[in-house]
């Protein structure tokens, strides 16, 4: 295989507007960006609640979360796929093979991450600002909104991790959304098939794209975090 051509037909096909590539494009920014809007408001709560509460298995449950960080995401669309199959509990719903699934799965990958870098990031706040606001006569909401406004950039972290986790996993999308082109084929699932058709340009362009949107992220998080992030 002439890898120079290749190469080249990647990014004339890339460059060229083809609207089955960028269809790819879209349908996975969109569920991954679905996914995280609805994760991270919930999943930064619980991250707060768990660094700050004191309650029997608060400790077992952060290390849970700790650990989930390593699941595999296909054993996520594995028990995902059980239970919206049809002789599954949800199966009445008919949601599996739509990205709705698949939003659904990237939102149970993503919380693990948020959960556990808001933890963390709470955790290793100064408490002086928390007990600062609560002396002051602080709701227990705005003296959490205070402290998480103290670790932002940790929160930010979380956010940008967990998105660009779930941007790239393919074992759920797979086993959930079913690869299925103009609805749920997304740039991994994409870059699979293709390149195991012998189909190299297209994956190549899309593996271009992936990279683009992880290098984007991290850039954007340190933009976000000023010059202290560039450091």
């Amino acid at each position: 295989m002439d890898w120079l051509s290749t190469t080249h037909d990647a990014f004339a096909l890339l460059f060229s507007g083809d609207r089955e590539l960028w269809q790819i494009i879209l349908i996975s920014l969109r569920v991954s960006l679905i996914a995280m809007l609805i994760a991270s408001p919930a999943a930064v709560a619980i991250g707060y609640f768990l660094a700050t509460a004191s309650f029997p298995g608060r400790r077992f449950l952060i290390v849970v979360t700790q650990g989930l960080l390593a699941s595999p995401t296909v054993v996520v669309g594995l028990i995902l796929y059980l239970l919206l199959s049809r002789q599954g509990i949800f199966g009445s719903l008919k949601l599996l093979f739509t990205q709705e699934a698949m939003i659904i799965g990237q939102v149970l990958i993503a919380l693990p991450v948020l959960v556990a870098f808001t933890v963390s990031a709470v955790q290793g706040a100064d408490p002086r600002a928390r007990e600062t606001a609560i002396s002051l006569g602080a709701t227990p909401l705005r003296s959490a909104w205070t402290t998480l406004i103290e670790v932002r950039f940790g929160v930010m972290a979380a956010v940008f991790n967990a998105f660009g986790r779930i941007v790239s996993e393919i074992g759920c999308s797979l086993m959930v959304g079913g690869n299925i082109a103009g609805v749920t084929r997304n740039i991994p699932t994409a870059i699979a098939l293709e390149t195991s058709k012998g189909e190299f340009a297209q994956g190549i362009a899309l593996g271009f794209v992936l990279l683009i949107v992880a290098l984007g992220v991290n850039f954007a998080l340190a933009f976000a975090q000023g010059e202290g992030g560039m450091k």
